[in-house]
């Protein structure tokens, strides 16, 4: 492909140099280290660093030419081409570069604050059922028909999706499902990606100090639905018991898919997906859907109300792409875990202690309230506070924690910030009602008294950090996982796996 075609549709500052237009194009990248002979090298103006300072390596390494909304630097004598917008420029480039396994891809978006990750699973889950080779993108990992590498970002940058899209094609399967951050949404990595299906879970506050408001943060979402740099999403499903998604404008061409459990109607024309009869337990959730003439019982090992949203959503994926139910509710049953998502840590202990995700206060009380609907003696929750994230949250969720009959608040995350200084706002939340609690910046040891507290029959819930094997303290990550501290903890107090 020529560097002119490559370029077909990008928004560039003046032309493409005629000397260099019909050279052949052998790759492109963003990262100067994977540039070989014949790339365009993409310099973005990053957080951390500015890619200018990265063009000499990469035209060193063969680079045809460097892509950029930044103006040529001092000195620089190679082919800089000038664009509009880096990242929406990368991303079409992208989709022509990779034209064949864009044009033929299915792919399902998934955003909204909570759920994304485990309607993904579901949903892929679904999609395998049908025997399609897949890809799933998000935040805990990527797969790519059944290859698993892991996430840098819940949302890749568009060159990586399109590179994953290939592999995929390459393996026979065009079918993905990716969750879609509103950071990547208002940065442009998806910008011009052409989503067949856009689902929307549902909008709490989160990421107030990336988009500054609840409008924005809206605002950001909404692009998923109006086809961004693309046509618009053939099919859209919204969760009709959330009021943001009530207020997502769709294209006219959309078909839209309601789902929800306490609405008995959608809000707006579309086909309607509701969740009746919902038993819960240990061993999961059993519940029916009615769905125009279709009355359909599930069975999930997921447990929580949360779960109920979570699946319709999925199967919303699952009737876009045109399977049946019997397809559709073997795929539900077979996702049986999602990593950091109410995740059981068993070591033969009699409570039950769970690994969450929740680092919002609605998700740290839709856990709260999964832990509740299970009928434990105690509901005993440890939690802390990202740093260099939105203060504003933290006496929030402190107040969600004190569903709970006891608090251990502790770091998480705690980056450049003092952990004490977290936990003091956390303890404004607290402090405002009468859960007793204690304060343990360590969160090794924040686990192990989570642990010493609990006695038969209790639920002990670790939120936060769910599935990340890490903790970013001031001047180093280190690796911590807190499901590998609780089975240490559990097993140092004589618990055996396999004993009840």
């Amino acid at each position: 492909m020529t560097l002119a075609e490559v370029f077909t549709g990008v928004g560039i500052r003046g032309e493409v140099p005629s000397a260099v237009a019909g050279l052949s194009v052998a790759g492109l990248d963003y990262d100067s280290r994977r540039v070989g002979p014949g790339y365009l090298f993409f310099a973005f103006a990053g957080q951390r660093a500015d890619g200018r300072q990265f063009v000499n390596d990469a035209m060193a390494r063969g680079a045809l030419g460097i892509v950029s909304e930044l103006a040529r630097p001092a000195g620089f004598d190679g082919t800089w081409i000038e664009v509009e917008h880096g990242r929406r420029a990368m991303s079409i480039a992208a989709r022509n570069f990779y034209a064949q396994a864009a044009g033929a891809a299915q792919i399902a978006g998934i955003t909204g604050t909570n759920g994304k990750t485990t309607t993904s699973y579901i949903a892929d889950s679904i999609l395998r059922a049908a025997g399609w080779p897949t890809a799933l993108v998000g935040t805990i990992e990527y797969r790519v028909a059944g290859r698993v590498r892991p996430a840098v970002n819940t949302t890749p940058e568009s060159l990586d999706l399109y590179r994953m899209l290939d592999e995929l094609a390459v393996s026979g399967g065009h079918h993905a499902t990716m969750e879609v951050s509103s950071h990547a949404l208002a940065l442009g990595r998806v910008y011009g990606v052409p989503f067949h299906t856009a689902v929307f879970t549902n909008l709490t506050r989160d990421h107030l100090d990336f988009h500054g408001t609840m409008e924005n943060y809206f605002a950001a979402k909404q692009l998923l639905f109006a086809g961004d740099g693309a046509p618009p999403p053939a099919k859209v499903v919204l969760n009709a018991d959330d009021e943001y998604a009530r207020r997502i404008e769709t294209a006219a061409g959309s078909e839209v898919f309601w789902y929800g459990i306490e609405a008995e109607e959608p809000p707006s024309p579309g086909r309607f997906l509701r969740a009746v009869n919902i038993l819960q337990g240990f061993s999961g959730l059993l519940f029916a859907v009615t769905f125009e003439a279709h009355y359909v019982e599930l069975a999930s090992p997921l447990a929580g109300s949360i779960n109920v949203y979570n699946i319709l959503a999925a199967c919303a994926v699952g009737l876009a792409f045109g399977l049946d139910w019997k397809t559709i509710a073997h795929g539900v049953a077979e996702c049986r875990t999602v990593p950091g998502r109410f995740e059981r840590v068993q070591e033969g202990q009699p409570f039950l202690v769970v690994v969450d995700y929740a680092h919002t206060d609605d998700a740290l009380r839709n856990v709260i309230e999964t832990a509740r609907v299970l009928k434990p003696r105690r509901v005993i929750t440890l939690f802390g506070c990202g740093g260099d994230r939105d203060r504003a949250k933290r006496p929030l969720m402190g107040a969600a924690a004190s569903a709970s009959d006891f608090v251990i608040l502790t770091s998480d995350n705690p980056r450049s910030e003092d952990p004490l200084a977290i936990m003091n706002d956390a303890m404004v939340g607290l402090g405002k009602h009468d859960t007793p609690y204690v304060v343990e910046p360590d969160r090794a040891r924040a686990i192990r008294r989570a642990i010493e507290e609990a006695r038969e029959g209790d639920i002990v819930i670790l939120a936060g950090k769910g599935h990340e094997t890490y903790q970013v303290l001031k001047d180093r990550t280190i690796h911590f996982d807190d499901r590998e501290v609780a089975s240490e903890v559990l097993r140092s107090f004589g618990y055996a796996r396999g004993k009840s």
